[in-house]
This record gives structure tokens, C-alpha cells and sequence, in this order.
């Protein structure tokens, strides 16, 4: 904060400096100094996606929706967002215009928990009247969102798109339809495991003697804000001293947590049998509850309805608001949030007296 007071001070006219001065307010929760730092970078540079792009998930961490999700839309002129952009000759869509009779094409962006958080508008789409739903997904998902209780057709990403009228983004439908903390859709569970596959973790997992936990503690290591919100395994130690039965569902286990997974023997791991989400859903589905850190297993517990507590760092990501212990978008989830920075020890004795609480 010093050194962007200097830069400030030798050249006031910095926009950079304001808006890096206030991603580091954000971080440390001073987020009125926030805004405000944004608001400068933007007059000193009104095209300032980046710095409208922030703003706006600060607007929808602290509940003012209609301007966040408004603003949302800067992100596509941001040079973090390069990735994610399609040239489509077809127009936009964003909640303006009739769709009745059209073929509309949905298409993700970003993270696989941002898929599975706003795949829950697909109905909302359908009552629209359009002549059809396009739902193009990452192949890890494929399975698991054909649940989802609408008609629509599952295009894999990478397979050529069939023809459609309109399209819009996954993460844009909350600005479409207007969304506010108030109406958030959010009648769960909106996805929904496998019969068969589940019938298969019950018979694997045998007669249940002890309450079930699944246990998520690291994301993928690309995520830009992954030193915040993973952990080592090492530091679940107090959880796992509960009398209960542990269940890995993370996929990849990272090499620094290897040997201390193959020390906790209580912990069973089923990283073989997990194909795509619908074989995790399922499995989800034969426990009692998920404790996750903020990553896509916490949303696809929480979009099955599954008990789940979801362990976040001190900044939290936009979609958990502040403060609150509970979530509009999942309501069977619990959130544990950082009392300080990086101080994850007191964070686990929470959960660990909360779980030991319901479940002993």
C-alpha cells in the first residue's frame, strides 16, 4: 500500500497504481477503499476494463447484484477474459430481447464451479419458449448436467456447434434475468446422480457403521487465487481425529500431499474410479456430508442438496458475499470463513466442533 502511495504520489495521473492499490484493499476486506480506488482508475481511464471488471465482483461480493452483474459484462473487453471470447456472427443475448421460437446457444467460460453454479438457469431459459436450447460443456461435465430437468441438447466442447439464432455466455444469464440476492434461483437439488452409479459407490463403499465425509482440500493449482483458498492434507489432522469414515474426492493429489494420503489410512481414496463429475456426484451422493474448500466439488455438492461445509480464505471469491455463514445460492451449505489471513487452523476447529455436533 506504501510503495502505491509513492507511485501515486510521483505520478498522479497512474491509474495502474489506484486499481493494483485496490485489488490489495480487497484483499484485506477495506473494501469501500476499494471501490473507491476503482472509481479513480475509471476516471483516469474510462475504458478501463480490468478496473470495471474488479468493481463489479466487489458490487456482487457486498449484494448490490443489478450494477455487479451489469458491470460483469466489462470482463469481455479485459485482457484476462482473451481466452474465453467467441466471434460469433450471431447476436448477443442478454435478457433484452424475445427468444420465443429462436435456437440459443449457452456456452461456458472460466471455471468448472462457475458451470455448474449457473447451469441452474437452463429452465429458466426453457420457460422462455425458445425452439431450442444449445448447451455446449466441458466433457467432465457432460454427464452430470444432462441431469438437469429441462430440455435442451449437451454439445461437447470441441465438437462443431449445430446451427443456432442467438447465444449468450454461462456467466452473463445472472445479468439477463435480472438477478438479485432475493431471486436467486436456487431450488435444489437442480443436478442430479446417476441411479446406477450410485447403487455401485453403496454396494463399494459396504454397510455404513461410521457417518461419511468427503473431503476436498486443494483446487487445480492454475486458479489464480489458489495460495488462498487450498491447504496441505497435513492440516486436517484435527478433522480427521472424528470418529467418522473419510472419503477422498479430489482426482489429482498433489505430490507434497502423497505420502501424508498414504499415511492416513482412514482416509479412503477413490481417485481410479472417478471418470468425470457424474461418477463424483454419485459418490457425494452415498455420504453424509462434504467439507470442501472453495473449488467445483463445493458446488456440485451443493447443487445435489448434499450437506456441505465450505472452508473460505479470508478475502472470499465474489459469489459468498460477506459475513454471512450461510449461502442463497446452496442452501445446504455452511461457510467457514478466515478469521486472518491464511489462519486455516482456527477455521478447521470450527468445522470439526460443528461436524462432531450434528453427526456424533
Amino acid at each position: 500500500l506504501a510503495n502505491y502511495d509513492r507511485a501515486i504520489q510521483l505520478k498522479p495521473d497512474y491509474a495502474e497504481a489506484y486499481y493494483n492499490q485496490g485489488v490489495t484493499f480487497g484483499e484485506l476486506k477495506r473494501y469501500d477503499d476499494a471501490l473507491a480506488n476503482y472509481d479513480r482508475a475509471i476516471q483516469l481511464k474510462p475504458d478501463y476494463a480490468e478496473a470495471y471488471k474488479n468493481k463489479s465482483l466487489l458490487k456482487i461480493l457486498l449484494g448490490e447484484y443489478e450494477e455487479g452483474w451489469s458491470l460483469y459484462e466489462w470482463r469481455w473487453k479485459g485482457s484476462q477474459q482473451k481466452d474465453f471470447i467467441r466471434n460469433f456472427k450471431q447476436p448477443l443475448w442478454l435478457g433484452e430481447e424475445s427468444i420465443k421460437d429462436k435456437k440459443i446457444l449457452i456456452y461456458t467460460e472460466q471455471g468448472l464451479g462457475d458451470v455448474i453454479q449457473f447451469c441452474r438457469y437452463i429452465p429458466m431459459i426453457e420457460a422462455l419458449a425458445p425452439k431450442q436450447i444449445i448447451f455446449e460443456v466441458p466433457k467432465s461435465l457432460v454427464s452430470i448436467l444432462s441431469t438437469i430437468n429441462s430440455k435442451f441438447s449437451v454439445v461437447e466442447q470441441g465438437v462443431p456447434i449445430p446451427e443456432f439464432d442467438i447465444h449468450c455466455a454461462i456467466m452473463s444469464l445472472p445479468h439477463a434475468f435480472k438477478t438479485t440476492v432475493d431471486r436467486i434461483p436456487a431450488s435444489i437439488p437442480y443436478l442430479y446422480a446417476d441411479v446406477n452409479k450410485t447403487k455401485f459407490w453403496n454396494k463399494k463403499l459396504g454397510i455404513k457403521t461410521k457417518p461419511r465425509i468427503g473431503l476436498v482440500w486443494s483446487g487445480s493449482t492454475i486458479h489464480k487465487n489458489d495460495n488462498n483458498r487450498s491447504l496441505l492434507l497435513r492440516q486436517l489432522e484435527p478433522l480427521l481425529k472424528l470418529p467418522f469414515e473419510f472419503h477422498c474426492l479430489q482426482k489429482e493429489i498433489r505430490p507434497v500431499d502423497v505420502e501424508a494420503l498414504n499415511e492416513y489410512e482412514k482416509i479412503h481414496q477413490h481417485q481410479d474410479g472417478l471418470l468425470d463429475f457424474s461418477d463424483t456426484a454419485a459418490l457425494i451422493e452415498s455420504l453424509d456430508c462434504v467439507v470442501s474448500v472453495d473449488t467445483s466439488v463445493a458446488h456440485l455438492a451443493g447443487a445435489l442438496g448434499k450437506k456441505v461445509f465450505i472452508l473460505l480464505p479470508f478475502a472470499p471469491d465474489y459469489r459468498w458475499m460477506t459475513e454471512r455463514a450461510d449461502s442463497p445460492w446452496y442452501p445446504t451449505a455452511t461457510l467457514f470463513r478466515q478469521s486472518s489471513p491464511f489462519d486455516w487452523d482456527s477455521n478447521l476447529a470450527d468445522v470439526t466442533q460443528e461436524l462432531a455436533a450434528i453427526l456424533i
